[in-house]
């Protein structure tokens, strides 16, 4: 009893800090909580409730999309090869182009693509034969063929694509959604990287938070992986029954809240905590959606063999559990950035990865998912409409390939409140250059956030005394593109 007699007299002093504190904020904060109260922004929690941060919300502005699915071709796939045809690459074949380019690397003439382009469903747009089973899909299309990003690097123009920004720590698109928007399933991450082999260039950087929470930040998997203990690492505990991992995780956060109390509620304690919670939560879901035997036959042989297959199936299985935003690499490293023998390395990689995002997108049409869902799909910059000469080590002395290109390149986005079987904007006559209704990355943001029921200009967090935002000062919704 003297014990809590004496703890109980502890409690009633308190800091200088906290002194001063209470007394210069005291005013203001009773001043904003009646504003609060009287916007309705303001309402009031149980006791001994908390906060979770990947709670579902919604968007200030009518949505069309309510989950996001982001196709990275990692390494900078071809524009020239893929979904933008140029057939004056023919015709200036061997020769220089009647113009100067600036380039990365020192490049040569003209080189057209090795592959062959026809004209898809309805709407006739022409697409490459190695991309023949997606072309099955173009109705359903939106093909961007006038993006630009900032520099001819992976690097940064990866963190552009990511995160908006090529030079400063931001938080990534996915981090940026999770954050507005929650999560639909609290016992699986709201944001959910696939990569198989490895992390990409740059890292989590990719897929970071930043100073945001860490709670919107994604969670890695590395779909290579097959039996779902190395797929999710620790996902069982063979220790102990989870009636008593709750008692742990009950009495861990007595602890810690305890901690927060004196420390003004700490960020990353606050993360970590949240991160225990949905670890525990991860071991009853987890294991059910990443186990893609479950999928019928007929399923299975329409989504193909090989791990850009089982990465599309698993990508579906998470969004219609509830998941809010899936990205799913097309490896680590950069498996697309071909400087030489393009004709066999696209060829290649798009074998890997046709058939199985055109499964996945009549897959999700077929279920009404694709109403609601937000796909893009595309690289970090497109590639030169002329051949990359050998002489910087970038290839293997080989004159069939082609250089880094953030001056024009292809994109294309599916799904909820975009127009379907379009073409927007176009490259020179070359490929080299957007000519026609140009888009940046900025703008491309702001436009997937507009579908989201955000505004880009308004949704910001204040960070260091300033608020911050995806788009950073620049960004104009593609309105063209909009049903």
């Amino acid at each position: 009893m003297k014990n809590n007699g004496l703890k109980s007299k502890q409690n009633l002093f308190t800091t200088r800090r906290d002194m001063l504190c209470r007394c210069g904020m005291g005013l203001g904060a009773v001043a904003l909580t009646s504003i609060l109260g009287e916007t309705g922004w303001l309402s009031a929690a149980p006791v001994g409730a908390t906060t979770n941060p990947l709670a579902p919300k919604n968007p200030p502005f009518p949505a069309k999309a309510k989950r996001v699915l982001h196709l990275f071709m990692n390494g900078g796939a071809s524009h020239v090869d893929t979904f933008d045809p140029k057939p004056s690459l023919q015709k200036y074949a061997g020769k220089p182009l009647p113009f100067t380019l600036k380039t990365e690397r020192r490049t040569g003439a003209a080189f057209p693509s090795p592959f062959e382009f026809k004209p898809y469903g309805k709407s006739g747009i022409e697409v490459s034969e190695i991309f023949s089973h997606v072309g099955e899909c173009v109705d359903d299309l939106c093909i961007i063929r006038s993006m630009q990003t900032d520099i001819p690097n992976h690097e940064p123009s990866l963190m552009m694509m990511n995160c908006g920004e090529v030079r400063q720590v931001r938080p990534s698109f996915g981090s940026w959604v999770t954050y507005g928007l929650g999560s639909e399933n609290q016992n699986l991450p709201g944001f959910i990287s696939l990569c198989p082999d490895g992390l990409p260039t740059e890292g989590n950087r990719n897929w970071r938070a930043a100073f945001l929470p860490g709670a919107y930040q994604a969670t890695y998997i590395d779909t290579r992986e097959t039996q779902i203990e190395k797929l999710i690492e620790n996902i069982r505990n063979g220790s102990t029954s989870t009636k008593e991992q709750r008692r742990q995780l009950d009495l861990l956060s007595e602890l810690n809240q305890s901690y927060q109390d004196k420390r003004q509620n700490d960020a990353l304690l606050e993360a970590r905590v949240q991160s225990f919670e949905l670890a525990y939560r991860m071991q009853m879901e987890a294991t059910d959606a990443f186990d893609v035997s479950q999928e019928p036959e007929q399923i299975r042989r329409m989504y193909g063999e090989g791990v850009q297959a089982r990465q599309m199936m698993i990508a579906r299985r998470l969004l219609e559990r509830g998941v809010r935003f899936v990205q799913v690499w097309h490896g680590a490293g950069q498996p697309w950035d071909s400087h030489d023998d393009i004709k066999t390395n696209h060829r290649r990689l798009a074998l890997e990865c046709d058939q199985p995002i055109a499964a996945l997108l009549k897959d999700l049409k077929q279920r009404g998912m694709l109403e609601d869902t937000l796909i893009l799909w595309g690289g970090e910059f497109g590639r030169t409409p002329t051949v990359e000469l050998p002489d910087l080590g970038a290839n293997s002395g080989m004159s069939n390939g082609r250089d880094h290109n953030p001056y024009g390149f292809s994109v294309w986005l599916a799904g909820a409140g975009l127009k379907k079987g379009i073409v927007h904007g176009s490259t020179d006559e070359f490929g080299f250059a957007a000519a026609e209704n140009k888009v940046h990355v900025h703008d491309l943001h702001s436009t997937l956030l507009h579908l989201l029921g955000f505004d880009h200009e308004k949704f910001t967090y204040r960070y260091s005394g300033r608020d911050f935002r995806l788009t950073d000062v620049h960004g104009r919704i593609v309105s063209e593109i909009l049903a």
